[in-house]
């Protein structure tokens, strides 16, 4: 029997979240569609074995079981080398991805003719991002509090207070990029009572941070010039400049960083597809989120919703279930016609890849969807 989808236990370091949790398998099963299950999957989210069975998912405890019997994979993060082997071409992985810097999966992936739906890919006909926004707020609100922390003397920091006292002036915030993880760090940080100012190139969304604060915040637009001056200012600087299936761009050199205060904190929320920062020249994790260089620490967390696993993948979880029904519903090939918005989280196909970002980022050869499951019926 092949089951509909299966989820197995995230292997990438420090990952804690689970593709689907117990509620989302029972309104799977309500539909009429199968779910198999490593067993432990959903532990580090809080979600145990029993729950997952009560729920209607099939329990395995070996994970080769779930990869060679479910027609759909569901993950959180990409495929671990460890993960290759269960690869063939009749195999859909379900997942973000983040294959514009991921040039051996990929190569593995179009070896082995993997069709892939990349969650961070898929968008609406408005060009919201209904699969990364969840995360992107998660880790916006996160990077704020992290960044409080590590500001602590305790923790290496300054031993500044982002409130601040009666009598004795707030942190200062600084969040490069206004998009959904820029305005809801900028929340978290109005919230905590910072000095918060934000940077971003397009105008409209200035216009809506405005609208919504007032002078709470202060809006700038973003030129290396204004960078340059501010920048250093900050006790704390959130990063988080990126374009779906992009590598992102480098938006603070290293003689900006050189310019901050000691012992002031860098979070740099793009890390997942390269970092904004040229001073961040490696990934952190969880267990040990920071490290040094010029007196200021950085953290560069790829999987930073982790950090709230049980909050994460309701969320990543409840977003996924439109495109899941319509996957069971419709089948593959069906969905990819009718639905735009999952066509567009299309990667790799039968060996091609299908996104022409990450084509461009890797150097590849970039078709079109249409072109391999025929044009779209709507």
């Amino acid at each position: 029997m092949k089951y509909n989808f299966g989820v197995v236990k995230e292997l990438k370091k420090g990952e804690t979240r689970v593709a689907i949790t117990p509620d989302v398998v029972a309104m799977l099963n309500s539909d009429g569609f199968s779910v198999l299950i490593e067993s432990g999957a959903g532990v580090l989210s809080g979600f145990s074995d029993e729950d997952y069975i009560q729920n209607g998912a099939t329990l395995v405890k070996d994970a080769r079981e779930v990869w060679q019997n479910s027609k759909v994979i569901l993950k959180v993060k990409e495929p671990q080398p460890s993960e290759y082997q269960y690869f063939r071409p009749d195999l859909v992985i379900f997942s973000y991805l983040h294959l514009a810097v991921e040039p051996e999966l990929t190569k593995e992936l179009l070896k082995k003719k993997v069709i892939t739906i990349a969650s961070e890919s898929i968008k609406t006909e408005d060009g919201q991002l209904p699969l990364l926004t969840p995360m992107s707020e998660v880790a916006g609100r996160l990077s704020v509090q992290i960044g409080a922390r590590f500001l602590e003397t305790t923790n290496g920091g300054s031993g500044v207070l982002l409130s601040g006292v009666p009598g004795v002036q707030p942190g200062k915030v600084i969040i490069i990029g206004a998009g959904v993880v820029g305005r809801n760090a900028a929340q978290t940080a109005i919230g905590m009572g910072a000095d918060v100012s934000i940077f971003d190139v397009n105008p409209k969304r200035l216009v809506l941070i405005d609208g919504i604060y007032g002078t709470s915040i202060k809006t700038h637009y973003c030129n290396p010039a204004k960078i340059a001056q501010e920048v250093p200012k900050a006790d704390l600087l959130i990063t988080c400049v990126l374009k779906s299936s992009h590598v992102a761009p480098k938006i603070i050199p290293e003689s900006v960083v050189k310019e901050m205060k000691k012992g002031s904190v860098i979070v740099d929320v793009a890390i997942d597809q390269g970092g904004n920062v040229e001073t961040i020249d490696r990934c952190t994790s969880l267990e040990e989120p920071i490290y040094e260089k010029h007196g200021i620490l950085h953290c560069a967390i790829p999987n930073i919703p982790s950090a709230v696993p049980k909050t994460a993948s309701y969320a990543y979880s409840y977003a996924m279930y439109p495109y899941l029904k319509s996957l069971g519903e419709k089948g593959l090939i069906e969905s990819i016609k009718e639905n735009q918005d999952l066509s567009n989280g299309v990667t790799t196909f039968n060996g091609e890849i299908t996104n022409q970002s990450v084509a461009d980022s890797l150097n590849q050869e970039f078709t079109q969807i249409e072109l391999l499951v025929g044009f779209k019926i709507k």
